[in-house]
């Protein structure tokens, strides 16, 4: 197996996530209230899957063994592009956050933010998506052996093991913070 396949797994995951978090967003619209769970649990799974496991893997692994490497111009251009996607990603992932307490606060107003940031994100994945799927992976891994291939697939692995602990260790972390 090539190190893109789980990558390519993944994505169709948070394809599925996206569907579902805007079928939430059109009954927010039409409800004109926000399910603040709804909200919370997209933030998880942006957060932790498709930013921190999907894209860690990414940042930490393939595109540091890519910075490596003799590059085609076109690849370097789009492996940029992906990398700042991702910043937009996180930041409009705060922000939705952001409008999402500041209604949870009171602020009415704030749930024609939630519903554009939303849609803004689950517009945006897919086509960050399909440029991953059709325009880098393949391309990328023709510069890497079999062997640092199979290296990299060994990594991927050990990075979702470490995921569980890295996340609860964030929620402990949280969790001695609150007060009474």
């Amino acid at each position: 197996m090539k190190p893109i396949g789980p990558l390519m797994w993944e994505h169709r995951l948070i394809e599925k996530m996206l569907v579902s978090l805007t079928e939430h967003i059109d009954k927010i619209e039409k409800s004109k209230k926000v399910n603040t769970l709804v909200i919370d649990n997209a933030v998880d799974f942006i957060r932790m899957y498709a930013d921190r496991t999907h894209h860690g893997k990414e940042e930490e692994i393939l595109f540091r063994d890519l910075a490596k490497k003799e590059l085609t111009p076109e690849l370097k251009r789009i492996m940029q592009e992906l990398l700042d996607e991702h910043v937009w990603g996180r930041k409009t992932t705060a922000a939705l956050v952001e409008a999402r307490n500041k209604y949870v606060q009171g602020d009415g107003n704030e749930l024609a933010r939630i519903i554009n940031l939303a849609r803004q994100l689950t517009g945006f994945y897919p086509r960050h998506i399909e440029k991953e799927d059709k325009h880098f992976f393949y391309p990328c891994q023709e510069y890497f052996t079999r062997e640092e291939q199979e290296k990299m697939l060994a990594e991927f692995w050990e990075f979702d093991r470490k995921m569980i602990h890295e996340k609860y260790n964030k929620v402990f972390e949280e969790y001695t913070k609150l007060s009474y």
